[in-house]
C-alpha cells in the first residue's frame, strides 16, 4: 500500500502539503482533485520520485512497477507499433539480454532468455501493442507508419499507449483525455476498469473520473482528504460537510459571544471575577470551527447576438472533403437559430471536415452551403491554442482583435474586460507562451466573446480547461441566445448544453436519435465492425469447394436466383416510391429557402423556418431508408 504519514510537501517556500496523512490500499483507483496550483501534480511528483517529502514519512511498496505517460513530445522516426511495444520496459532487458547470449554464444544463457520471453509474453506483445493503438483511434494502415509523421496530438496518444504497454502496479496518469475524441475515451474507460494494478488519475473530466474511480483524494487548504467514493458521491458528501461545517461554525460562534459578553460584565467585579476567569480559559481552550470560504469561482457569459438569422444555414446535395478525397457526400442539412446540436461520430468518420467546412476553413467539393444573412460565426478550433502568439501578451491580442474584426474598443475597456477572464493585473502583459493549457483556452474564450457571434462553433473546447471553468463554459451556453453547435469528449458538457445529435459516420450524416449511452453502445459495436472488416481483409480469401454435379448446380443457382428476385420486388416498389417522395421535398425545401431569402414578415420567416426544418427532416429520414432499401436490394441480387 502507499502511505502518508504526517507529510509536509513544499514547491521551493510554498507549503502543498502540512501533515497529511492518507493510505492508498492496493487496487484501488483513485481520482486526485483539487484546484489548479494546490499541489497535485507535485503529489504525482511524490510518487514517482521526483520530489521528496519535506517532513513526515512516505512509503511506497518497493517492488512496485510504476508506469506513467511521458510529458515530452516524441520525436523519433520508429513506426507507431515499435515505439509502443518500448513501452515494455521487462521486455524490451530480455529482447537485449537475448541479443547478448546469442552473441556470446551461451547455450543456457540462451535457453534462460527465450523462457523469461515467454513469460513476459513474447508470442503476443505486438498484438497486444497494436490493440492498444487501435483502441486509441489509429487506423490499420497507420500502425507501422513513424512516430513523427503524426501530429502533436496524436504522438501523445502514442505516449498513453505506451504507458499503458508497460507492465505495472501504479499507474499515474495526469489528463489522460486531453487528445482524446469521445470514441477513444470510451475505448480508455473500459480498459483502465479491467486494470488489476492501484491507479491515481488526475482529470477534469468528471463521467470519465466516475467511470473509472472509486476513491477521490482531495487536495484543499493544505490539506488531503480522503473519501470512499468517486466524484461525483465526493461532490455530494464534501457540500454537506461544508453545510454542516458552517451550521457548526455559527452555533460556536454564538456561543463565543455569550461568553465574551460574561467576561466584558464581570471581570472587573470581585465577587465574579473567579467565573470570568474560568470563562477566558474556556475560549482559550475551544477549537475554532474555521468558516466556510466562498471560493472564487470563474464565470462569463456571451454577449446577446446582434441579430439571428434563421436558418443559420442550409447544406444542399454537398460533397465535403479535401484536395479530390471525398469524405462525406450527399449532405442536407440545415441549421436553425437557437438550436443546440451535438456532433458525434467515430474517429476518422468526418467530424473535424465538416466542423472546417462550416468555419469557411475549407470549401465544398460538391453542393452548396447558403449561410443567412448576417451570419456571424465564433470558432473554437482544436488546433485554436496554437494559433495565438506566444510572444505576445493577452492585452495585445485584444487590441489586434478589436481593430482587425472588431467591435471597436479603448485600451481601458479591454483591460476590463480581460480582467472578467480572470486576466488582471500582471497577466495582462504576461507572454502567452508562458501560460498555461486552461489559461490559453481562457484567452481563447474571451476573444471570440468579444465578437459577439450567433453561431457558436465549438470543437474540443474543454481541452485543458478546470472543473469550475468547464461548468461556467456549460453555464454560459446554456444562457447563450443563438446557435450552438458542438463537438466533445466532454460528456458532461454535452448532456448540459445539447437537445439534439448529429451523427457523422459512413460518408453521411444524420440525426442521431439516441442519448448518449444509446451513443456509447453504438461507438463499441462501431469499432467491433472495423475490427471484423480489418480482420477479413487481411484474411487469405478461402478456397471454392469443388461442385460435384454442374447440372445440379446451376437449378440451384436458378432457384436461388427465382427466391431473390421475388424478395428484392416489393422492396424495389418501396424504393421507387421513395424517390418520388424524395424529389418531392426536395423541392419543398428549395421553395423554402427561396422564401426564406426574400423580405417577409416576421411570422411568415418564422412559419417557412419551422416548414423547412420538417421537410429537411423528413427528407433525411427518406434519404436513411432509400440507403437501407438500397443496401438490402444490392445484397439479395448479388446473393442471386
Amino acid at each position: 500500500m502507499i502511505q502518508l504519514r504526517n507529510l509536509t510537501l513544499r514547491r521551493s517556500a510554498k507549503v502543498l502539503l502540512d501533515a497529511v496523512s492518507v493510505t492508498i490500499n492496493p487496487g484501488e483507483k483513485v481520482a486526485l482533485v483539487g484546484r489548479n496550483g494546490a499541489g497535485k501534480s507535485s503529489l504525482f511528483a511524490l510518487f514517482n520520485g521526483n520530489l521528496h517529502e519535506d517532513a513526515g514519512e512516505f512509503s511506497l511498496p518497493a517492488q512496485w512497477r510504476l508506469s506513467q505517460v511521458a510529458q515530452n513530445m516524441p520525436e523519433t522516426d520508429e513506426s507507431a507499433t515499435a515505439f509502443v511495444l518500448g513501452g515494455d520496459t521487462r521486455l524490451m532487458e530480455l529482447r537485449a539480454e537475448l541479443a547478448q547470449a546469442e552473441a556470446s554464444d551461451d547455450g543456457m544463457r540462451i535457453a534462460h532468455a527465450h523462457s523469461d520471453l515467454a513469460d513476459a509474453g513474447e508470442h503476443d506483445a505486438v498484438s497486444r501493442a497494436q490493440a492498444l493503438i487501435l483502441g486509441l483511434g489509429f487506423q490499420v494502415a497507420e500502425l507501422e507508419q513513424p512516430v513523427d509523421s503524426f501530429s502533436g496530438g496524436w504522438r501523445m496518444r502514442l505516449q498513453l499507449a505506451r504507458a499503458l504497454m508497460c507492465p505495472s502496479d501504479l499507474l499515474l496518469l495526469d489528463e489522460p483525455t486531453n487528445h482524446l475524441d469521445l470514441d477513444a475515451l470510451v475505448w480508455l474507460e473500459a480498459w483502465l476498469q479491467r486494470y488489476a494494478g492501484t491507479m491515481i488519475v488526475i482529470s477534469h473530466d468528471r463521467e470519465f473520473l466516475d467511470a473509472v474511480t472509486n476513491v477521490t483524494l482531495h487536495i484543499e487548504n493544505q490539506k488531503l482528504t480522503r473519501y470512499g467514493a468517486n466524484y461525483s458521491a465526493f461532490e455530494t458528501m464534501r457540500a454537506l460537510q461544508l453545510e454542516q461545517q458552517q451550521a457548526q461554525f455559527a452555533r460556536q460562534q454564538e456561543k463565543v459571544a455569550h461568553l465574551q459578553k460574561f467576561i466584558d460584565r464581570f471581570k472587573a467585579k470581585a465577587s465574579k471575577a473567579k467565573q470570568a476567569q474560568s470563562r477566558v480559559k474556556a475560549l482559550e481552550r475551544m477549537e475554532r470551527i474555521a468558516p466556510v470560504l466562498a471560493e472564487a469561482d470563474f464565470n462569463f457569459e456571451f454577449k446577446e447576438p446582434a441579430n439571428l438569422p434563421n436558418p443559420m444555414l442550409a447544406i444542399s446535395d454537398a460533397a465535403l472533403g479535401y484536395g479530390e478525397k471525398v469524405i462525406l457526400s450527399g449532405i442536407n442539412r440545415s441549421v436553425l437559430a437557437g438550436q443546440r446540436i451535438g456532433i458525434l461520430g467515430a474517429n476518422g468518420q468526418g467530424k473535424s471536415t465538416l466542423v472546417k467546412t462550416i468555419a469557411r476553413e475549407i470549401a465544398p467539393l460538391a453542393g452548396t452551403i447558403t449561410e443567412g444573412k448576417g451570419l456571424h460565426i465564433g470558432y473554437f478550433a482544436q488546433q485554436e491554442l496554437d494559433v495565438l502568439s506566444p510572444d505576445s501578451n493577452p492585452l495585445e491580442h485584444m487590441v489586434r482583435l478589436a481593430r482587425d474584426v472588431g467591435p471597436q474598443g479603448r485600451e481601458q475597456e479591454l483591460r476590463n474586460f480581460l480582467g472578467s477572464f480572470n486576466f488582471s493585473g500582471d497577466m495582462v502583459g504576461q507572454a502567452v507562451g508562458t501560460m498555461s493549457g486552461g489559461e490559453k483556452a481562457r484567452l481563447v474564450l474571451a476573444m471570440i466573446v468579444w465578437q459577439r457571434p450567433n453561431l457558436l462553433l465549438l470543437d474540443e473546447p474543454t481541452n485543458h480547461l478546470d472543473l469550475a471553468t468547464r461548468e461556467a463554459l456549460s453555464v454560459a451556453l446554456n444562457e447563450f441566445e443563438g446557435t450552438v453547435m458542438l463537438v466533445s469528449h466532454d460528456r458532461a458538457l454535452l448532456r448540459a448544453v445539447c437537445d439534439e445529435f448529429w451523427l457523422v459516420g459512413r460518408g453521411r450524416i444524420g440525426p442521431f436519435d439516441g442519448d448518449l449511452d444509446d451513443y456509447q453502445r453504438y461507438l463499441l459495436d462501431e469499432a467491433k465492425r472495423l475490427r471484423e472488416a480489418a480482420r477479413l481483409e487481411a484474411a487469405p480469401a478461402p478456397t471454392p469447394a469443388p461442385v460435384a454435379n454442374p447440372q445440379e448446380q446451376r437449378k440451384r443457382d436458378a432457384a436461388t436466383r427465382q427466391q431473390a428476385a421475388a424478395r428484392a420486388k416489393p422492396l424495389k416498389r418501396e424504393l421507387a416510391d421513395i424517390e418520388r417522395r424524395m424529389t418531392q421535398l426536395q423541392a419543398e425545401r428549395q421553395d423554402l429557402e427561396t422564401q426564406l431569402a426574400s423580405p417577409l414578415p416576421p411570422a411568415q420567416i418564422a412559419d417557412a423556418g419551422r416548414k423547412l426544418k420538417q421537410a429537411a427532416q423528413a427528407l433525411e429520414d427518406a434519404e436513411e431508408r432509400w440507403l437501407s432499401l438500397s443496401g438490402e436490394i444490392e445484397a439479395l441480387e448479388s446473393d442471386g
